[in-house]
């Protein structure tokens, strides 16, 4: 399982998705360009001394990223615009969940290359999540449905 970050805005967001992956053991792909600098001292800040044991791979464009040499399994997006509830989603150990921009989440180039696309159902009159609280709902149902929950050493 991963969490690729496609060219994400905000450095708390990130800097949180990142804590995220180093607790849960997900590596993740960090899409560039970025809307900050990646040593924003935000993104440390929200980091924090878990950035140091994060798996982070860094693609400087999309092109870079689809072309990557090793193998990977679905690029599952999380976006409103999808039909399926994550909960009724058969989510696979190899697979890469995706979030894209918190200003406006993928262009329909990106969105071309997503095997499957999943939402979290809300109530109509909201927009959406933020970014980082949705990725870590999709993401804990995922491991919990491949059984790759971290656990005690």
């Amino acid at each position: 399982m991963r969490l690729a970050l496609y060219q994400p805005d905000i450095p708390q967001n990130t800097g949180t998705m990142l804590r995220l992956a180093a607790c849960l053991g997900i590596a993740v792909d960090f899409i560039e360009p970025a809307g900050f600098v990646m040593t924003d001292k935000h993104l440390r800040r929200a980091g924090m001394d878990y950035l140091n044991h994060t798996d982070l791979v860094r693609h400087n464009s999309w092109q870079s990223y689809i072309d990557r040499p090793e193998p990977h399994g679905r690029l599952i997006l999380l976006t409103t615009r999808a039909t399926i509830d994550y909960v009724d989603f058969n989510f696979s150990a190899d697979d890469t969940l995706m979030v894209g921009r918190e200003s406006d989440g993928v262009p329909d180039d990106v969105r071309q290359f997503v095997d499957e696309a999943v939402r979290i159902p809300m109530v109509p009159e909201m927009r959406s999540l933020n970014v980082a609280v949705a990725a870590a709902m999709v993401l804990g149902e995922a491991l919990r449905q491949t059984e790759q929950l971290p656990g005690p050493v």
